[in-house]
């Protein structure tokens, strides 16, 4: 039997969970005070995933770079990976929020978008 300790991060509580597992699944969640925190926790130990923010170039724009974000969350294991294609991307202005920088980023099925306006 396996147990972690994890921080909820679901909702502004940040509740002190605990996951108990065996051979990789799951038993038990508790220390959650909501469902958020229960699904935050059985998520969290057997599929990690993540937001990644981060800037990209931008040429011809009143701004040098432009922030970004993926649309939605991709695996942990792959914030090295998603990093790298977002650092080798290049746009030209004008770029306006939700425009897609990098589509499918590293074949996770996410794109990454913009999240500012950047005018010529």
């Amino acid at each position: 039997m396996e147990k972690r300790e994890l921080t909820c991060i679901g909702c502004p509580m940040g509740c002190q969970i605990t996951v108990e597992l065996d051979d990789g699944e799951v038993t038990s969640v508790t220390g959650n005070t909501c469902k958020i925190g229960d699904n935050y926790a059985r998520n969290e130990v057997t599929h990690p995933e993540r937001t990644v923010t981060s800037t990209a170039v931008v040429l011809g724009g009143d701004k040098p770079r432009v922030s970004v974000k993926t649309k939605s969350n991709i695996p942990k294991d792959k914030i090295t990976d998603v990093m790298k294609e977002i650092d080798a991307a290049v746009v030209h202005a004008p770029v306006h929020i939700g425009d897609v920088v990098v589509e499918n980023v590293c074949n996770t099925g996410v794109d990454v978008v913009a999240t500012r306006n950047v005018e010529v």
